[in-house]
């Protein structure tokens, strides 16, 4: 029951009709009986700033940000977490007791999560990254945070590699960051650990897609871990390679469940039921795929 005493949340993006975090988040709302309803909200790029003035008038207590208002946010708002200040992007931000727009990025703390549940030591392992764009940038930082010994990511285009070498010049992930092209991946997932895929190839609808070939996934060794932040279709072609080969497979599901029960934690300030949410998100998934 939606009154005029309902809290507000909601995601922010353009487009924006395709989200799926108004199932999962109004999923658990339902579940802690709480006043609360989750939109979908939609913002032209050239309307964000205007938006968030609005937001802050009808006092919205708080918003995701996805494409492409991931890294426009950014200036727009008073506080920025580290977190989200070295991935360059915030996903999540709330209204501060000073009434101010506070920001953070949750996609690190969801693609960590399912990775935690496997016990390694984590400071002698190897990551290799496929991509470098904005989702490559919370895979690097979560990477760091797990300590792994070495951290390499590989594109095809060689200007957006060397911004995106730069661009971490002055943190100290730049350490064990390693910056190369697509011809290295042989070479490079031979000693990985730990292979992500951060690149939108294999989405569903184009599911027989892959970003290797079969020759380049052959490399992979048995009980490496390959992880694909995709979630349509599960398992993606690039997962199903990797399982052929021995290695232990993770799809995009789980981050996108915990980065989102990370949000809904920082904006209601008490637990949440991940589980609910995790089922919420299945059964979103098997309507938009019927």
């Amino acid at each position: 029951m939606i009154t005029g005493n309902t809290k507000l949340l909601g995601v922010i993006g353009h487009p924006v009709e395709h989200s799926l975090s108004p199932a999962m988040h109004n999923g658990a709302i339902a579940h802690l009986g709480i006043d609360y309803v989750y939109l979908p909200l939609p913002v032209k790029p050239e309307d964000l700033e205007v938006a968030l003035n609005g937001f802050a008038a009808i006092g919205l207590k708080g918003f995701n940000v996805t494409i492409p208002h991931k890294q426009a946010i950014l200036p727009l708002l008073t506080e920025v977490s580290q977190i989200a200040q070295a991935v360059g992007a915030v996903n999540t931000v709330w209204r501060t007791e000073d009434l101010l727009w506070a920001g953070t990025n949750t996609d690190v703390e969801g693609f960590i999560a399912p990775l935690k549940t496997y016990k390694r030591d984590w400071s002698q392992k190897i990551a290799v990254i496929l991509g470098n764009g904005g989702a490559a940038r919370a895979a690097v930082a979560g990477c760091a945070q797990l300590g792994c010994a070495e951290i390499h990511i590989t594109g095809r285009n060689q200007l957006k590699l060397q911004q995106f070498s730069n661009s971490w010049n002055n943190s100290p992930i730049s350490v064990n960051l390693h910056v190369h092209s697509w011809e290295k991946l042989p070479e490079l997932i031979a000693h990985a650990d730990l292979l992500v895929n951060t690149t939108p190839i294999g989405m569903y609808p184009q599911v027989e897609q892959s970003p290797l070939s079969a020759g380049e996934i052959a490399q992979l060794p048995v009980g490496a871990i390959a992880y694909d932040l995709i979630y349509t279709p599960s398992p993606t072609q690039f997962l199903q390679q990797a399982q052929k080969q021995g290695a232990v497979t993770i799809d995009g599901l789980e981050m996108l469940v915990q980065q989102g029960a990370a949000a809904l934690k920082i904006w209601l300030q008490q637990p949440v039921p991940v589980e609910i949410m995790r089922q919420a998100l299945h059964q979103q998934l098997g309507t938009v795929l019927r």
